[in-house]
C-alpha cells in the first residue's frame, strides 16, 4: 500500500512539474488552437426575410417619444361620457298615406266659386244597383249566446282530403323503403357469396330448436342453484357465487332472446 502510494506522488510530481532540462530554456513557437468552423443553418436566410417581414416600429413597447398633451386641452368634466343621438320624433312609414290633412289655419281662406254639375243621389243609387252582393263568410255559432267564429279554420270542413297527395305514401317513406330494400338486396347477396365459399352455413331448424332448448334447460339449472343459495350472503364465497349466477343467467338470457328474434341464423363454417 505503501509503494503505491509512492507511485502515484511520482507520477503526479512528474506532470505538474516535469523534470529539469536544459532544452527547456529554448524558446518555442507558441502553437494556436485551430477552431472549427462556426456553424451556419441553411435557414439563416429565410429566418432573416421572416424577421424583416413581421418587424414593425413600436411594436411591443410603444414608440420612443410621445407628444406632451397641451395644457389647454385639459380633460374636460363628462366629456368620456357616452352621448345620446338627437331626439327625434317617432314616425310610422305609412303615417302619410292613412293620417288626415292637416286641420287649414286660421288665416287660410277656402276657394270660392267652384261648382259640380254632378248628380251625387242619382249616382250612387245606380252604383248600389249595379254593385254584385257580397257572399258572407260561413260561420258556426259555438256557445249557446250565439258566439261565432269562421268555419274554415274550425276544422269542421274537409280541407286536407281534397288535396292532390291525400292518403298517398309520403316520398320519405318511399325513398327510405327502396334504401331497406337495397341493403337488404346487398346482405343476401354478401351471404349466398359467403355460403358459396363455404365460410359461412345456415342452421336448420332443427339445429335451431335444439340450441334453443339446451339455452333453456341451462337457464333452468342455473336458476334452480340461484333458488337454493343463502338468503343471507355475509361471506365473499357466497356474494361471489350470486354474483357469477346472475351473471350467467342473464347471458343465457341475451342468447335465448337473439336465437328467438331471428329465424334465420349463419354461422362461420371454421
Amino acid at each position: 500500500m505503501k509503494n503505491q502510494t509512492e507511485k502515484i506522488t511520482a507520477i503526479m510530481s512528474d506532470t505538474i512539474y516535469p523534470p529539469e532540462s536544459i532544452y527547456n530554456l529554448i524558446p518555442r513557437e507558441e502553437e494556436k488552437a485551430m477552431k472549427a468552423p462556426r456553424y451556419m443553418s441553411k435557414f439563416r436566410e429565410q429566418v432573416k426575410l421572416e424577421k424583416e417581414v413581421n418587424k414593425a416600429p413600436s411594436k411591443t413597447m410603444g414608440p420612443a417619444k410621445v407628444d406632451v398633451p397641451s395644457p389647454q386641452k385639459y380633460l374636460l368634466k363628462h366629456s368620456k361620457e357616452p352621448k345620446l343621438p338627437e331626439k327625434k320624433h317617432f314616425k310610422y312609414e305609412d303615417d302619410e298615406l292613412h293620417s288626415k290633412p292637416p286641420i287649414p289655419a286660421r288665416t287660410d281662406k277656402p276657394l270660392m266659386g267652384l261648382h259640380s254639375n254632378k248628380d251625387f243621389i242619382k249616382t250612387n243609387a245606380v252604383e248600389n244597383i249595379m254593385a254584385v252582393p257580397r257572399k258572407p263568410q260561413p260561420v258556426y255559432a259555438y256557445t249557446k249566446k250565439g258566439d261565432k267564429q269562421l268555419l274554415e279554420n274550425s276544422g269542421l270542413i274537409p280541407k286536407y282530403i281534397k288535396k292532390k297527395d291525400y292518403g298517398q305514401t309520403p316520398e320519405y317513406l318511399l325513398q327510405r323503403r327502396e334504401e331497406v330494400r337495397k341493403a337488404q338486396e346487398e346482405y343476401d347477396n354478401y351471404v349466398k357469396e359467403r355460403m358459396r365459399e363455404g365460410a359461412m352455413k345456415q342452421l336448420s331448424g332443427e339445429e335451431r330448436h335444439n340450441i334453443l332448448q339446451a339455452l333453456k334447460k341451462n337457464w333452468d339449472e342455473l336458476h334452480h342453484q340461484y333458488q337454493g343459495l343463502s338468503v343471507v350472503t355475509d361471506t365473499a364465497p357466497k356474494k361471489y357465487r350470486k354474483e357469477r349466477l346472475e351473471q350467467e343467467m342473464k347471458q343465457l338470457e341475451k342468447d335465448i332472446e337473439l336465437i328467438e328474434r331471428h329465424k334465420t341464423i349463419y354461422i362461420a363454417s371454421n
